[in-house]
């Protein structure tokens, strides 16, 4: 194996706090997309998208960053529990106009219209000052937009119902025919009048836009109309492109001539053409492995031409339009190679100059305006942010962040990861990206996972990407090396690479790759070969099988979303035809026993892999069925332990929080189970919350102090008792039969004083906790061991005030009870927060404070009286990990 190390970025694994991974972690964080820049390049827009808990669904909202050197300052141009889409500046920069799900208070006080139903509307933003504002009302929702002038927006929005679709809903009507290519609404091209919310007709089209861009100068317009509801399926009816004189309202098709479809459109700054970049293969029908070549029409000469980017891997994610050419992230492998091309002084002739600077590896998502270039950095061990730098000729100079994604994540340990090489399938050089554990040691043997990446025509990057699919840090974390390997098939490395396993060759090649890479790490001595383990989603998962049914090596697999059975793949996936028939070269009707070879199906009485998979019972990309016919094959021949969780209500992958958390716990659960061996029996009817679950870990506490993480925060489980005080302080009684109750009487100075003590004995530094950091947890409650949990009802300061007498003459702290002994709070439970001592915390000033309720007060949150001092005592906490 050939390591060749293109990024390498070390966490905080040695740094004294550092904080544990969590699902949640992955599953909440903040992520930004959709970056546009203003043509003055005084602005930037994104979408900030999350996971909203309550909601149970990701919510994505409109943010606003003014990028002007002497005034910086960013805002949330929307808020709340809807979604937004495609931010995009007026020509004058002065307005934000976006896609909006938010319901019009104006829209809403009017009668329906008939066939209204679900859709995002058009919103608009001033700048200067004010609300967003509603534009659109269309039935259906408005699909694309663009501006052409400051006052005029082209839409594409599908039109108004029917009488056909108007009567069956008014029926009730649920029944769907597949493919109903006569009642389809066509989704048409409008002009909108922003002043007047005035609508109309452009373009009287049968089929459905899905690409729109229009020139700066307002003239022109591009779109793609997608002409087959089944084109999806097996790729006959190709989509057509069209422009459009937006001056004479006249339209031409274009490329009829050819299989060109363009992806990507802009058109050149003075408007005299546009770039598209398209997907090209060699294949007569099908472009499934491509590389993606650059094209150049010219309005006047109306003609195009291919761009010569002297690249043979093609273009990458995209380019950028630049006033003399163009900056294109070129496909490279696992890494894009940024160039900037300028037009020579002949037609189509260019000279390319490599960019450079400090991010110039690992651009993403690039916007110029003048020499102002916004774009996205990340590598697979550091999670990507938004950046401005200055365009100075091929130089990237003067990078500024402009965005804190995830800043929560401040104190994790992000694993340290490399890109490297080794010889695969047919002794081809093989890309992928290895992802050490926490606290590597050199010479030490790790267990290793395999994570697949799908598609197969995509490629895992060194581009951090930690999500419920593929959770790389939450595993390094456990101690595992995790390989992501870019197999035979995938994108970013050429066209013979891509195609290298179509026509009859998939599943040849690729799991050959995956072994061969294992092989590598174990030769090293790296990998221990007892400790293998494999996960996948979609075509990850489909690699994951095969190898399940090629070799017992694995002890552990996690499949997700996996064909096993071909032949019923052709007919039931949405692009079954055009998929099968190009990776497989047949269909099944004309070679069953191809595709009966092919699929791991028939071969399950080889597997002795404990397998989890994971289904969607919406999924139209691998059909559900699919899930079945694998569970089921395993059960049937009883080899292999296998678990099935299926997702109600979803699609190719989990969208709803509750969904993706329990695919993250479950897959964990599993390796912990048959890979690191880590996973304790569980007792199903044990809340880890009651004060059952609380006695039975008060057993071990002499021996550990407990803790339960709250954010960066890990905070004592329980108060500290008198036993685990009396380890400190000798001399401190603790009368028979008390051990576990609260350490109680304790002053501010001794409760420092023990966590000094106990810092050098556990080696690392705990401490009271502040007053800033314990007020939201530190709550006289009712359901804790407080004065009104003895008295048998909820005290008012006079009852309170009546009682005072009768708890002083029952002896010093006796109301206490052994910690733990009311329910806890929390996933991960804190226990006593509301009551049984109060406890110390440091305020503002650093001197003593107590917080919380304890058993000789009410529970009465507007009491002023302080805990009796016998009934004080504290618990500890510490920044970083458990």
């Amino acid at each position: 194996m050939a390591f060749r190390k293109i990024a390498c970025w070390f966490g905080l694994a040695a740094v004294v706090g550092a904080v544990p991974w969590t699902v949640d972690d992955l599953l909440l964080a903040e992520r930004g997309g959709q970056l546009e820049l203003s043509r003055d390049g005084q602005w930037m827009a994104w979408i900030e998208s999350r996971m909203d808990k309550e909601k149970g669904e990701s919510v994505a909202n409109v943010k606003l960053r003014r990028i002007r050197a002497d005034d910086e300052y960013t805002l949330a141009l929307t808020r709340g529990k809807d979604t937004h889409a495609q931010p995009a500046f007026s020509p004058n920069s002065q307005r934000l106009a976006f896609l909006s799900s938010r319901k019009d208070p104006e829209a809403e006080k009017k009668p329906e219209e008939p066939g209204a139903g679900p859709g995002m509307q058009v919103w608009v933003a001033d700048l200067r000052g004010g609300e967003p504002e509603a534009l659109t009302s269309f039935a259906k929702g408005v699909r694309l937009f663009r501006w052409i002038d400051n006052d005029t927006l082209l839409l594409a929005a599908q039109e108004n119902p029917s009488l056909h679709a108007q009567r069956v809903k008014e029926r009730k009507d649920t029944s769907m025919q597949v493919e109903d290519e006569r009642h389809e609404p066509p989704v048409r091209l409008w002009k909108f009048d922003v002043k007047s919310k005035r609508a109309t007709r452009f373009l009287a089209n049968a089929d459905r836009i899905s690409g729109l861009v229009v020139a700066d100068d307002g003239a022109w317009a591009v779109t793609v109309h997608d002409r087959s509801l089944r084109y999806i399926y097996d790729s006959k009816v190709r989509p057509a492109t069209w422009l459009h004189d937006l001056k004479t309202g006249t339209s031409t098709q274009l490329f009829t001539d050819s299989k060109l479809m363009p992806e990507q459109i802009a058109f050149r700054l003075d408007s005299k053409g546009f770039y598209f970049s398209a997907h090209y293969s060699s294949h007569p029908v099908y472009t499934n492995a491509n590389v993606k070549r650059l094209y150049f029409y010219d309005l006047a000469a109306k003609q195009m031409a291919e761009v010569p980017l002297d690249w043979e891997r093609g273009i990458g994610p995209g380019f950028a339009v630049t006033p003399d050419g163009f900056f294109a992230l070129l496909a490279n492998g696992a890494r894009h190679k940024a160039a900037r091309y300028t037009r020579g002084a002949t037609p189509n002739t260019w000279q390319r100059a490599w960019i450079e600077g400090e991010h110039a590896a690992q651009l993403h998502g690039v916007k110029i305006a003048g020499a102002t270039v916004v774009y996205e950095y990340s590598t697979a061990s550091l999670p990507a942010q938004w950046y401005r730098a200055r365009l100075n000729g091929e130089r990237l100079e003067a990078p500024k962040k402009q965005t804190d994604f995830q800043a929560g994540w401040a104190k994790r340990t992000f694993a340290k990861t490399e890109v490297l090489t080794w010889k695969g399938a047919k002794g081809d050089t093989v890309e992928g990206i290895l992802y050490y554990p926490q606290n590597y040691e050199a010479g030490k043997k790790y267990p290793l996972i395999a994570a697949i990446h799908g598609g197969p025509h995509v490629a895992d990057f060194d581009y951090f990407a930690d999500r419920w699919g593929y959770p790389s840090n939450l595993l390094a974390q456990r101690g595992a090396l995790i390989l992501k390997v870019n197999y035979h098939g995938s994108s970013n490395y050429g066209l013979a690479w891509g195609e290298s396993i179509s026509g009859g060759n998939y599943n040849e090649l690729e799991w050959i790759d995956v072994e061969t890479g294992v092989d590598a790490l174990i030769a090293k001595g790296m990998a221990d070969p007892a400790r293998l383990g494999l996960m996948g989603w979609s075509n990850g998962a489909i690699i994951t099988i095969e190898l399940t049914t090629r070799t017992q090596r694995y002890v552990v697999a996690s499949a997700g979303a996996g064909d096993v059975n071909w032949i019923s793949d052709w007919g039931n996936c949405v692009f079954g035809h055009s998929f099968d028939d190009y990776y497989i070269g047949k269909v099944p009707m004309d070679d069953p026993q191809l595709y009966i070879k092919k699929s791991p199906l028939f071969r399950m009485d080889k597997v002795n892999t404990p397998t989890i998979i994971f289904f969607g019972t919406e999924d139209k990309q691998v059909p559900t069925e699919q899930g079945w016919q694998h569970f089921r094959a395993l059960q049937h021949y009883g080899k292999a332990d296998t678990k099935f969780i299926l997702f109600p209500g979803e699609g190719h992958g989990p969208r709803k929080y509750v969904h993706q958390k329990r695919k993250l716990e479950e897959e964990l659960a599993w390796f912990d189970k048959y890979l690191f061996k880590t996973l304790a029996d569980e007792n199903e009817a044990l809340k880890p919350e009651s004060p059952l679950s609380a006695a039975l870990k008060r057993r071990t506490l002499a021996a550990k102090m407990e803790t339960a993480q709250r954010g960066d925060l890990a905070i004592g489980r329980f108060e500290v008792t008198r036993a685990q005080y009396q380890a400190f302080d000798a001399q401190y009684a603790v009368p028979p039969g008390t051990a576990d109750w609260p350490a109680n009487g304790i002053t501010f100075e001794k409760a420092r004083a023990y966590c000094e003590w106990l810092s050098k004995r556990e080696g690392k530094r705990y401490r009271l906790g502040t007053e800033e950091e314990m007020k939201a947890h530190l709550k006289a409650s009712a359901k804790d061991n407080t004065l009104d949990a003895w008295a048998g009802y909820a005290l008012n300061p006079d009852d309170a005030g009546r009682l005072a007498s009768l708890v002083e003459g029952l002896g010093p702290a006796v109301l206490l009870k052994p910690v733990g002994s009311y329910a806890g709070q929390g996933e991960d439970p804190l226990f006593d927060l509301g009551g049984n001592v109060a406890e110390w915390v440091v305020d503002a000033k650093g001197e003593g404070k107590v917080l919380g309720g304890s058993a000789d007060r009410p529970a009465d949150a507007s009491a002023t009286a302080a805990a009796r001092p016998e009934f004080t005592g504290f618990r500890v906490v510490h920044e970083g990990g458990k």
